[in-house]
């Protein structure tokens, strides 16, 4: 799986390198659903539902933990090591954007994503 190509395929994403030269960011309505170191790619970051991400941790030990430098209830850390099938890693980049851009403010933009979303095939309400 290609990471970046994957996150910036996704409606209104918005890449970014606000913490340092070599960590991506990516953003959904100027909120962050992932992030990844892009010199050293063991792990991604993404937004999980709490519950969600308890029951990944326990399912996958060791390679779904709690994502360093996020908060622990709502970050998971996802394995890049290859262990994991790559429909997995899509399946947690995909969960994260939409957890992200149902939180958007204000409406209007909620709406423009959500517009741009069901354009791109993505069934989903926000």
């Amino acid at each position: 799986m290609e990471f970046r190509e994957y996150c910036l395929s996704l409606p209104c994403v918005e890449e970014t390198t606000p913490f340092d030269e070599t960590t991506l960011v990516y953003k959904v309505g100027g909120k962050m659903f992932c992030y990844a170191d892009m010199v050293d790619f063991p792990w991604i970051a993404v937004k999980c539902d709490p519950d969600e991400a308890i029951e990944l941790r326990e399912r996958y030990p060791n390679l779904v933990t709690p994502a360093y430098h996020g908060n622990k209830t709502h970050w998971n850390g996802v394995s890049t090591s290859g262990e994991l099938p790559d429909s997995f890693v899509k399946e947690q980049l995909l969960n994260s954007y939409l957890l992200v851009a149902k939180g958007i403010t204000p409406k209007s933009l909620r709406e423009e994503v959500a517009a741009a979303i069901e354009k791109n095939g993505i069934r989903i309400s926000i």
